[in-house]
């Protein structure tokens, strides 16, 4: 059995990565918070609040927050790793050998090119001798925050791994399940965020409850055609990484992939979308890795060519509506006979 009171880190202090040493802070695990930026640090000690990307949430006095990575990394046995994926190898680069022997989960959603590697494969490259798991779900760090009830995934073969990540992050608001499948749920959470931008856009366009449930349903099925193509369990996107993950992604404003897509309805490039949010949308990026990707994997994937050729073609998107209305009629559900044929290895 885990002990709760373990030291644990968060490496990262974004609105998720402060939200999650926040929980378990509160539940009286010894947690560091390690940051960048010094001035935020100072905040969070002095005022108990991350005011960039958390304002108005009071965090627990008994988070300790540090600007030392190595000291971070040191004090603890269980690293959570809260980075954005534009920076996560050049994080991993710097501290991999400190990481040999911990047990390390990645919170991060996006996808590295050359390579398409997740980025708990990052972390297996740069800290070969870490024992690595995945977090993912329906987990908006605001609700999280303010106590919302709330479930999540930690997916790794390492079983022990699994009851180290429950043992400290579940609590009366938060309940965590494990899963095998950690490549299915780490693509889930990365493919789900492109996903979201159409759904922002067809929020701003003004379209129907109709059309918004035919777009995640097919979206859905679109993801799971191209994770099982790529070796991910079906059945994994039943879940909370998978489904769960999309409803939430794609129905909330406080998504940010779905706000970048509501700006881009309202008339808005790209640019001014992203500027205005003022932090990283991973959707953006994926939906160009993902398009070349199903291209070279000859994967259908038409909600994904419509939105890349509205945001970087430039293409009018009542032409891209008409393409996509116009295509070939499919059949609903691929995978049915797959699973109603039994138990499938991951």
């Amino acid at each position: 059995m885990t002990d709760r009171k373990a030291p644990v880190c968060v490496l990262g202090g974004g609105s998720f990565g402060t939200t999650l040493a926040n929980l378990m802070a509160a539940e009286g695990v010894p947690v560091t918070l390690w940051l960048r930026d010094a001035k935020v640090a100072r905040q969070i000690a002095d005022n108990h609040e991350n005011p960039r990307y958390l304002p108005g949430f009071r965090l627990d006095e008994r988070l300790q927050v540090t600007t030392d990575i190595d000291a971070a990394i040191a004090s603890a046995g269980l690293i959570f790793l809260a980075i954005p994926s534009s920076a996560f190898r050049s994080v991993l680069q710097s501290v991999g050998p400190l990481l040999a022997g911990k047990q390390v989960v990645s919170t991060t959603k996006g996808i590295e090119q050359p390579g398409f590697l997740m980025m708990s494969q990052i972390v297996e490259q740069e800290a070969p001798a870490a024992r690595v798991a995945v977090l993912s779900g329906p987990n908006l760090a605001k609700e999280m925050a303010a106590g919302e009830l709330t479930a999540t995934v930690v997916a790794s073969e390492d079983e022990q791994l699994c009851h180290a990540v429950q043992a400290v992050l579940g609590g009366p608001n938060l309940r965590v399940y494990a899963s095998q499948d950690r490549y299915g749920v780490e693509l889930g959470g990365a493919l789900k965020n492109v996903y979201a931008i159409i759904a922002g856009m067809a929020s701003a366009l003004g379209m129907g409850e109709n059309t918004k449930a035919m777009l995640i349903t097919r979206a859905l099925a679109e993801m799971t055609r191209f994770a099982v193509h790529m070796g991910a369990n079906p059945l994994t996107f039943l879940g909370l990484a998978g489904v769960g993950d999309l409803i939430v992604t794609c129905t909330s404003a406080q998504s940010r992939n779905f706000q970048v897509g509501y700006a881009l309805g309202k008339g808005e490039t790209l640019e001014e979308g992203v500027a205005r949010l003022g932090q990283v949308a991973e959707g953006v990026n994926t939906l160009k890795v993902l398009k070349q990707k199903s291209e070279e994997e000859g994967v259908y994937m038409p909600l994904v060519t419509g939105l890349h050729a509205i945001v970087f073609d430039k293409q009018p998107l009542p032409v891209v509506i008409g393409k996509l209305m116009s295509a070939e009629q499919k059949t609903d559900v691929e995978f049915a006979a797959v699973m109603s044929a039994g138990p499938i290895k991951s």
